[in-house]
């Protein structure tokens, strides 16, 4: 059975439009996270990110407000189907609230990316919006 991980944080004094540049521009993605990445802005197209250990395509794209993408780990099963992931952005005051929900991941891999989220995308994006210097877990 595949689980289902929900995330809600709030970034302080930012814009939904900043944190939609972290997430889908190649360069900061892959400084900020630690590992390459290749990511467009076009509905269909195909990403990576840190190297080719993770593979989709974008479903749906609201530029500064959601992204919606297919999303797999090159360690899962064949028979695994890929999940979905989603950012949602949402203005509160002075700060951004991101909802993300990660659909459809196999159980013994959700604990993991549930951290790895955290670990890889939004500790360093907060570090990087308060102007300092990113540590990165290694993977």
């Amino acid at each position: 059975m595949a689980k289902t991980i929900v995330q809600k944080i709030t970034f302080k004094n930012t814009t939904p439009a900043k944190l939609y540049e972290l997430y889908m521009d190649s360069k900061l993605h892959s400084k900020l996270t630690g590992g390459p990445a290749k990511i467009t802005r076009k509905v269909g197209s195909a990403f990576t990110a840190h190297g080719d250990y993770i593979s989709g395509r974008n479903l749906h794209l609201v530029p500064n407000k959601q992204i919606v993408q297919t999303w797999r780990a090159v360690d899962w099963k064949k028979s695994d189907t890929d999940s979905v992931f989603s950012i949602n952005l949402e203005q509160d005051g002075k700060d951004t609230i991101l909802h993300a929900v990660h659909s459809n991941v196999p159980n013994k891999a959700a604990a993991g990316i549930n951290k790895g989220w955290h670990d890889y995308y939004w500790k360093p994006w907060k570090a990087h919006l308060a102007g300092k210097v990113i540590s990165k877990p290694k993977m």
